[in-house]
């Protein structure tokens, strides 16, 4: 009798080697490895080998511009971040930690788009029928168009879609579904990978639009093989702790529009609900205290106000503490280097902590003059108007350098009332707001 060859697989990007490891030599990750039964490593093999079919290549001139159609998902936020609606036949991702709403979202989107007249499939692994019915009568989503399926089997799903033509299916989660053709538990790296290979296999051939819910790990990454969110057409992720009221969902990925669009929604009684006049939610104009800045960034296509706060504090132990919540915390060293060394401010003794308001991250580098100017306003117990907005990205050299989309922050700094801006260079455009010109950052002790 042949002796079983022994292999094992990562449980995260699918790598299979005869030899257990304790961590993975293609991701990084560790205890990972997983022991195959002779029935998975069959499978794996099948799964490896492809036929070779014969193709001719085309000239792309020759080539045919197919046409993109959407529908509206009747959520002006979740339109915004899927560059102008839902896609017949494409495949969308939506990660997020538990409890940051995927599920009440995607509910509530499903109930609108049954009330339109279309049929919409909600199938769940994790909850029963009941207490999906529980959730929708709080969300006013009891539709007729609007049928649910709890089943786990991946089979059942498919013969349900012959059963009934659907319009849009929504999978939760995409971790719980198996197949009964795979042997391996639900959830592991040959599970989700078959299963999203089969559901984008039946989005295409039906133009059925599919959004997946999946689970994320403690590093914030979602829950399975990397190749996951390649085959997907949209990848959209959740921000924002579970205890805050507003929620960002950001798009990462798009084959049909415009990547790094964000929406941002309001976690109410009837559920998540687009938010309105977000301009004016990140800031207080009311309250002036020292430490607090202004600044506009750009999330995708959409100019947002944010308030930069900071606290410096003498302290009492040999290692100063610099912490950032929102915003990078290599730059923020950065940046207190050049006021110590361009400004000679004596920040060496003293913790700093920088907070960006509503649980926004900073990706841009168009906040760094507001931090510096947070920073020393806390330091000198100095107070900024709210009616002012700071614009400009620091160098290691310590001048301050223009920032993309300038019209159209100013533009949005305006229509919150704002009447002064310190940036690095003019506008093209005309504007009422007084403009400062900081090109260097020991200007900035001459402004205060």
């Amino acid at each position: 009798m042949a002796k079983h060859k022994i292999l094992f697989e990562c449980q995260h990007c699918g790598l299979t080697t005869p030899k257990w490891m304790g961590k993975c030599t293609n991701c990084g990750s560790w205890d990972s490895l997983v022991e195959l039964t002779v029935e998975q490593q069959e499978h794996v093999k099948k799964t490896k080998s492809t036929t070779l079919q014969h193709s001719k290549a085309q000239s792309i001139n020759s080539i045919k511009e197919e046409e993109v159609f959407r529908f509206s998902s009747q959520d002006a936020e979740l339109d915004t971040v899927l560059g102008g609606g839902i896609v017949p036949g494409s495949l969308t991702l939506i990660g997020g930690s538990p409890g940051v709403g995927k599920s009440t979202l995607l509910l509530k989107v499903g109930g609108d788009i049954a009330k339109s007249g279309k049929n919409v499939l909600y199938v769940t692994g994790e909850e029963s029928s009941g207490q999906i019915k529980l959730r929708a009568n709080r969300l006013g989503a009891n539709q007729d168009n609007l049928y649910l399926l709890s089943e786990i089997r991946l089979e059942q799903v498919l013969i349900e879609l012959e059963h009934r033509t659907y319009d849009f299916l929504i999978i939760d989660s995409i971790q719980t579904l198996y197949s009964e053709a795979i042997t391996s538990a639900p959830g592991s790296v040959t599970q989700v990978r078959q299963i999203t290979f089969e559901l984008m296999r039946i989005a295409k051939e039906r133009d059925l639009s599919i959004f997946i819910i999946g689970h994320i790990t403690k590093e914030g990454s979602i829950a399975g093989p990397r190749v996951l969110e390649h085959m997907v057409d949209t990848v959209l992720y959740f921000e924002g702790d579970s205890s805050q009221e507003l929620r960002i969902l950001r798009g990462f990925k798009n084959r049909f529009g415009p990547t790094n669009e964000v929406g941002v929604f309001e976690m109410r009684s009837e559920g998540l609900i687009s938010a309105t006049n977000i301009s004016s939610r990140f800031f207080n104009r009311d309250s002036t205290q020292a430490g607090s800045a202004l600044t506009v960034v750009m999330e995708g296509s959409r100019p947002l106000i944010l308030e930069v706060q900071a606290l410096v504090s003498e302290s009492h132990t040999p290692n100063s503490k610099r912490q950032a919540t929102g915003f990078d915390n290599n730059r923020l060293n950065m940046l207190l280097a050049l006021l110590e060394r361009k400004l000679e401010i004596p920040l060496s003794g003293y913790d700093v902590f920088i907070n960006i308001t509503g649980g926004i991250k900073i990706n841009e580098t168009s906040a760094d003059l507001a931090v510096l100017a947070a920073i020393i306003s806390s330091f000198r117990e100095r107070a900024i108007s709210k009616k002012t907005i700071f614009l400009g990205e620091v160098s290691l050299v310590g001048d301050v350098r223009e920032v993309f989309g300038l019209d159209v922050r100013l533009k949005e700094a305006k229509l919150q009332s704002i009447s002064k801006v310190l940036l690095a260079k003019k506008p093209l455009e005309k504007t009422t707001m007084k403009t400062f010109i900081v090109d260097e950052v020991t200007k900035l002790l001459e402004w205060y």
